[in-house]
């Protein structure tokens, strides 16, 4: 039997490969052109060792000097003897270019260009050649922006079905921004734009616990990638929150989509505040101001957070203050980039 196996890197490159159950995960990379660092082959010198995130494995043959009990017990395992026994999310402690990865490229063409609000875009591209990138919900891609040269901007994915030939993105639209002057004044259905990726460690790991999603602006992208793998697992056993933050009413977009992800996942819920203090909205504020104590579960949740540096920042130090100890905490910052 052959599994999924992805290879997080130091860079925030990820690369995925096919692993069959009877070769290791060193083999495996090779045969695909990825050299993850390693010397001796026979679990001796610990060169290979690496941190499995997710997924099961045999931890094969291998002396205590290179894998101790304890190492083993924290998810660490050797790329050269383990062998996997579902998909897996494996953490390599070394730079992707180190491994000889190239970086994946892509062309698409751009299918619809929105304009939900002032603030926002909603850019989907569609081509043959991205039914090969593989990606984990709340992961992102570097876009180059047409005409500009070299420059490219990254964006997270908001959707993409695995396999399928589009992908969607939620742009902010930045005065003087490159990508945004492109989208508002000259995008066209057609347009070719290339893409790169998949990079970052911010993604969705398995739901083991309560869910804590914390959302600033267009920040809310990933979690709706995240969402959309949680409606194709068939739910979530654990109760999943969102808290998604903007500065004017005006910011507010993909409600709806909010609303039928509420409807399709019995255990998500989903609250909008708004900075603004003559919002419409009922909840007004910042998204650290509607934690309350049911959403923490006594610290055995795992909280995710994105959104530009300022809102990131404020809401890690606001935890920080109240002396929230959460299972585990991933976050993702992004700022946005003018001319």
């Amino acid at each position: 039997m052959s599994y999924t196996i992805a290879l997080d890197f130091e860079d925030g490159a990820t690369r995925f490969i096919k692993c069959k159950d009877t070769e290791s995960v060193v083999d495996a990379a090779y045969r695909q052109g990825i050299n993850i660092p390693m010397d001796c082959r026979e679990g001796a010198c610990a060169a290979c060792k690496c941190r499995v995130e997710s997924g099961s494995y045999a931890l094969g043959d291998y002396i205590d000097d290179a894998l101790s009990a304890d190492e083993a017990a924290q998810g660490y395992a050797l790329a050269c003897q383990m062998r996997p026994t579902s998909d897996c999310v494996v953490r390599i402690p070394a730079d992707s270019s180190v491994c000889n990865t190239r970086q994946e490229s892509y062309t698409a063409n751009i299918r619809e260009v929105r304009r939900l609000s002032d603030s926002t875009f909603s850019l989907v591209l569609q081509g043959e050649a991205l039914r090969q990138l593989l990606f984990l919900p709340g992961q992102y891609a570097n876009l180059q922006v047409p005409g500009d040269g070299a420059h490219h901007r990254a964006y997270s994915f908001s959707s993409m079905a695995p396999g399928g030939d589009t992908a969607s993105f939620l742009i902010r639209n930045v005065p003087g921004g490159r990508m945004s002057g492109f989208l508002a004044d000259r995008a066209q259905a057609g347009d070719p734009i290339a893409l790169s990726g998949p990079f970052g460690s911010f993604y969705l790991r398995p739901i083991q616990r309560p869910v804590l999603m914390l959302a600033g602006g267009t920040g809310l992208a990933p979690f709706l990638a995240m969402l959309d793998k949680v409606v194709a697992a068939g739910g979530s056993p654990h109760p999943i929150h969102l808290i998604y933050g903007v500065n004017s009413d005006g910011d507010v977009v993909e409600t709806e989509r909010l609303e039928a992800f509420a409807r399709l996942i019995p255990n998500f819920s989903f609250a909008v505040c708004v900075v603004d203090e003559d919002s419409r909205h009922a909840r007004k504020g910042y998204v650290m101001q509607h934690i309350e104590p049911a959403h923490l579960n006594d610290g055995e949740v795992d909280i995710y957070l994105c959104g530009p540096p300022p809102m990131v920042e404020a809401v890690a130090r606001h935890l920080r203050e109240i002396d929230v100890k959460s299972a585990s905490f991933h976050y993702e910052k992004f700022a946005a980039s003018a001319a």
